[in-house]
This record gives C-alpha cells, structure tokens and sequence, in this order.
C-alpha cells in the first residue's frame, strides 16, 4: 500500500505490481488479484461482484449495471463507466484516473480512501453516496451533475470544475474545495456549511450569495 496526500487528506492506496497479477478479460463472479486490459463489457449486469486488488486498465464498462459488491484495492485507468448504473456497491482502497463517468448514476454507493484524479463526471448523479473515510477527487470535471443527501464530510474536492453542479441536502462539513471552479455551481449556503475555499473563489462565493439570497444590489 502507499499513502497519498491531498491538501490535509491522507488516502491510502494500494501499490499493484502487473506481474504479480494473472490477465484475463473473464469477469464472471468478481476478480482476484487480476490484470485486465482493453476488455468489453458494455451492458454487462453484476450482481454482488466483487474485484479485489486488481489492475484495469482502457476497460469498457459503459452503460452496465453493479448492484452490490466491491472494488477493494484496486487501480483502474483510463475505463469507461459513462451511462453505467452503481447501487449499493463499496469501494475502498482504490484509484481510479482518467476514466469516464459521464452520466453514470451512483447511488447508496460508500468510498473510504478513494482517490478519483482526472476524471468526468460530468452529469452524473450522486444520491446517498457517503464517505467512510479519506476520498480525493483531484482534477476531475463534475459539471451539471446531481448530488442529493450524500454524506462526504472532510473530502477534497481540489482543482475541478463544479459548474453546473447541483448540490441538495449534502453534508460537507470540512470539506477542502480550494483551486476548485465554483462559478454557476447551484446550492443552497446550508450545503457549503464548514467547507474550505481559497481567496481568489470569494468572489464566486459572493455571487453565489447574492443569487440565493435573491439580493438587489444598487449602486449608491
């Protein structure tokens, strides 16, 4: 395993060498300590499948469906989850880069030291997804996406684009936006209770204000 830091957030990961891990493009019941790379499965539908410290890599999961199961100690590269559907799933000790979520729907999903760096989400939808421990997103794009009643206290959220994003009944407290595009992002004051932002985001802050508030402002 190695430790990676993301502002004050430590994410432990794990550290996969490709020739300790068997190939196949077989996905069955779940994976143990697999190599897959470039393999098609688009559509497919798991059911409490669970894939344990295996590296993927160029994978084609789009439009599938996961209810259940787990990704532990996973590094996953460059994979297509876009339009997928994951409900009920756990994922800790994985880092996931450059892959695609675009549109992909989360739900009563749980992270405890994820580290997504590098990837779209644009218009996906989170609801109920909740943190049991360190998550990073670094770099990802989250625009006109949906989070409702996600509990994702203490997480980093540095140097995406969160326009557009939606947020209802989350809980953030302690949450580190800083570097994060905030301009256009749509929530009520209550969801940014506690969260740390930069000074160069005050002014998207401010405006945010002003637009909940429905505040008139007038020159003197």
């Amino acid at each position: 395993m190695r430790t990676t830091t993301i502002g004050d957030v430590k994410v432990l990961l794990p550290d996969l060498e490709p020739d300790d891990l068997d190939t196949t493009t077989n996905l069955a019941d779940g994976l143990t300590e697999a190599l897959v790379e470039g393999a098609a499965w688009h559509g497919s539908h798991l059911e409490d499948a669970r894939i344990r410290s295996s590296l993927i890599t160029g994978v084609d999961l789009s439009e599938s469906i996961w209810e259940a199961g787990s990704l532990y100690g996973c590094e996953i590269t460059r994979t297509d989850f876009s339009g997928a559907t994951l409900t009920g799933i756990t994922i800790e000790r994985c880092a996931i880069t450059g892959s695609r979520f675009t549109g992909t729907r989360l739900t009563d999903v749980r992270l405890k030291d994820v580290l997504f760096d590098g990837c779209r989400f644009d218009y996906a939808t989170f609801q109920r997804v909740a943190a049991g421990g360190s998550v990073a997103f670094t770099d990802c794009i989250l625009t006109n996406g949906a989070w409702s009643s996600c509990r994702l206290p203490r997480i980093a959220l540095r140097s995406c684009d969160l326009a557009g994003l939606d947020l209802d009944s989350c809980h953030l407290v302690g949450t580190d936006l800083r570097g994060s595009r905030l301009h256009g992002l749509k929530t009520s004051l209550d969801n940014l209770r506690g969260v740390t932002v930069g000074r160069g985001q005050l002014p998207d802050l401010t405006q945010l204000t002003i637009d909940v508030l429905d505040l008139a402002v007038r020159d003197e």
